[in-house]
């Protein structure tokens, strides 16, 4: 089978999934390191499922984000530190990162066509759409129309977990025999889960509907 197809990998359990789902698509992996807060842990597992898979991986560094856009996942000013509490529209509306994901399309858009490669993958998913814009279907779509539009290959962003809950990638990522404990979702990023932020309860939630039997270590 031809491996068609670059994917921003975060290392969380979302893009992990898709990760094995479409591994025999997929030529190589983009982990971007934006200066999050949870960065270094992410890479730590993207790096590991990359492995296990035989799949190539690079991490980008944008540096400039940190010093420029504003987000309390970029943040080190305790005053914006990572909301505790349910994964909704006001709890997490702190941790949005202006056009993120505009951004990391962009340049695997562009590390895609440098490889002759015609598409980019990107696990968003219906939780993320009232928070995030960027995770939005009218904005997949559109961001799609230009990638393919902008590009000699015709590159296009391919985004099948955007009706998904993480609830459904859980249980999709069970039939497809994926070891949640090589993911990372805690915002805060310790050496453990808070277990508290949004994102930890999203995650407590989803393996627990799924009927996964949490592997997660989260803080005492």
């Amino acid at each position: 089978m031809a491996k068609d197809s670059v994917i921003i990998l975060s290392g969380g359990m979302d893009s992990c999934t898709l990760l094995h789902e479409y591994r025999d698509h997929i030529a190589l992996a983009i982990t971007f390191d934006y200066g999050s807060k949870q960065n270094a842990q992410e890479q730590r597992y993207a790096i590991k499922q990359c492995k296990a898979l035989g799949i190539k991986h690079i991490i980008i560094p944008l540096g400039f984000m940190k010093l420029y856009f504003k987000s309390a996942l970029l943040s080190s000013d305790p005053e914006h530190d990572i909301p505790e509490g349910n994964y909704d529209d006001e709890n997490m509306k702190a941790t949005v990162v202006p056009f993120r994901n505009g951004i990391m399309l962009s340049i695997a858009c562009g590390i895609a066509e440098s490889n002759g490669l015609h598409r980019v993958m990107i696990a968003n998913h219906s939780g993320d759409h009232a928070i995030y814009p960027d995770c939005r279907k009218s904005f997949i779509q559109a961001m799609s129309q230009a990638t393919e539009q902008g590009t000699y290959e015709g590159v296009t962003v391919f985004a099948p977990y955007t009706s998904l809950s993480k609830t459904d990638i859980a249980r999709h990522g069970k039939e497809l025999g994926v070891d949640y404990a090589m993911t990372y979702s805690c915002y805060r990023g310790g050496d453990k889960h808070c277990g508290k932020c949004g994102t930890c309860r999203e995650r407590i939630e989803a393996l627990h509907d799924a009927g996964i039997p949490d592997p997660t270590p989260y803080e005492e």
